[in-house]
């Protein structure tokens, strides 16, 4: 890492007052997810001088809400979609060996054969996992990280997935890659676009946007401010359109539930429903080193305002309920919901229903020289970073180097053989990589907050003088994910508004 990656209040405040002093950037990132927290980094590593703003936090929007995975495109091979297959099985890729091997780790697939698949339908996922597999050959994903599909008995079955139904004859297996948590990607991307001199200041809305700049409010203070520019990308998602003119979006609303994992036999494995009557569609469950699980994943539109937070409906609810029970000898009931989350894919406006809007992302250039990059998935953020810088230099002329994140590890990342030698636990490294030793210096910030919680102080302590917290929604929504279940998030509320006042971490 070439400078300090440490986000935090006093540097905030520093580099707000640098961004708005008159000087000229040669670009102003708007929006803080995945994206434009990509956009920020490759920029910064091509050496151009880069800002990035947000009106929240990072990872505020869609980013946070995604199905934690970095997928290889199985289902957009079920549709057809060769080209947005073959980009993501590569991302994928760069994300397991080079990137964010800390944070991106491969993960096994189960599909149980009950009674109400037939053998041609079984036959059928098969085929599509082993298509899944030739794309992971073609672009040289070794086979030691993402093994190769394969049937299992029904004794197998039921050993991987201790919920199942008991008359199973058996499930095909199959391996992708999950992503720890999404939210603690886009921090480290963030970080790591700070480190390499980018300044990322949250908190700072856009008012009015042009290709030379933006009006902006510190949303702490109310002050607005100027930032001059010579190019602007807007990577604000589902809010693109509200910023510039001539975007439209139809928006689709992805609905997850959150169980405790003990409610499906502490499974370790990604157990997969099929949606009836759909093809390469499932409802699945993953389960978190935290002792919950999340269930998703619907597909729904989602039309009106945008909602800073979207709410998953009683109809998605009931769904995922229904479809996943199919597979398991207990059915799940509404009791058995300890939390949601829904998200909004900012999908092209193309007509028809919303499962079926490519997912390839799009960079818009307005007539003003705003540079829009919209639609894509989590998986792809860097391709998608990578294109929309790609047209701000076109478009503005700027004077760069060429992409470098294909090989840029972000803050953390390390040789798997690295990470496996640090002295820190395992749930910790899986966050933090080679930060993890650091929030394990001082016992007395290692005691898990409540009986409930794995989260220490210390990881409170580092969301604030690390990654750039500022309040307790930030603590405990983003930089841990404690807030999904509203229970223990008031179990967890007063420990993190004492951390946030005296963090008490060097």
């Amino acid at each position: 890492m070439s400078g300090d990656t440490a986000l935090n209040r006093p540097r905030r405040a520093r580099e707000l007052a640098e961004a708005t002093d008159g000087r000229q950037v040669d670009l102003l990132v708007i929006g803080l997810g995945a994206t434009g927290a990509g956009v920020a980094l490759d920029a910064a590593s091509r050496g151009l001088s880069a800002v990035a703003v947000d009106a929240h936090d990072l990872a505020f929007g869609t980013s946070r809400w995604s199905s934690k995975l970095a997928h290889g495109g199985l289902r957009y091979l079920a549709h057809g979609q060769v080209g947005i297959a073959h980009e993501s099985a590569a991302e994928r890729g760069i994300l397991l060996r080079r990137t964010a091997p800390h944070l991106v780790r491969p993960s096994r697939w189960l599909v149980p054969l009950t009674p109400d698949i037939s053998r041609g339908t079984a036959a059928v996922i098969g085929a599509g996992f082993v298509a899944g597999d030739v794309l992971r050959r073609v672009v040289r994903t070794p086979s030691g990280l993402l093994p190769r599909p394969g049937r299992v008995g029904a004794a197998r079955a039921r050993e991987l997935a201790p919920a199942l139904r008991h008359d199973v004859r058996g499930g095909i297996t199959a391996w992708d890659a999950r992503i720890e948590d999404d939210a603690r990607l886009v921090i480290a991307l963030a970080r790591t676009a700070a480190g390499r001199g980018a300044r990322v200041l949250t908190r700072v809305r856009a008012l009015d946007v042009a290709g030379d700049g933006a009006r902006v409010r510190d949303e702490l203070t109310g002050t607005a401010y100027d930032i001059t520019a010579r190019a602007v990308v807007n990577a604000t998602g589902v809010w693109a359109g509200g910023l510039v003119p001539g975007v439209s979006l139809r928006p689709s609303r992805g609905t997850h539930l959150v169980l405790r994992s003990e409610t499906l036999g502490g499974s370790g494995v990604i157990l997969n429903a099929p949606v009836p009557g759909s093809v390469g569609r499932f409802v699945f469950s993953l389960p978190q080193p935290d002792g919950r699980t999340y269930l998703g994943l619907t597909d729904e539109a989602a039309d009106g305002p945008v909602p800073d937070v979207p709410v998953a409906t009683d109809g998605e609810i009931a769904f995922l309920l229904e479809t996943f029970s199919r597979v398991l000898a207990r059915p799940l009931t509404r009791a058995d919901v300890v939390g949601s989350y829904a998200g909004l894919r900012p999908l092209l406006d193309a007509g028809g229903s919303t499962a079926d809007i490519s997912r390839r992302h799009a960079v818009l250039t307005s007539p003003d020289g705003v540079v829009t990059v919209i639609g894509g998935k989590l998986t792809t953020y860097r391709r998608m970073a990578q294109d929309a810088v790609d047209a701000a230099v076109r478009e503005r002329r700027l004077v760069a180097g060429p992409c470098r994140t294909h090989d840029l590890p972000l803050v953390g990342a390390a040789a798997p053989a690295v990470l496996d030698r640090l002295a820190a636990p395992a749930r910790l490294v899986h966050k933090y990589g080679t930060e993890a030793p650091s929030l394990t210096a001082d016992p007395d910030l290692l005691a898990p907050i409540d009986g409930r919680q794995l989260v220490t102080r210390a990881e409170l302590a580092f969301g604030v003088t690390h990654e750039g917290a500022l309040d307790v929604d930030d603590l405990l929504d983003r930089r841990t994910r404690i807030g999904l279940v509203p229970a223990d998030r008031a179990a967890a509320l007063p420990v993190a508004t004492e951390v946030l006042v005296s963090p008490g971490l060097d």
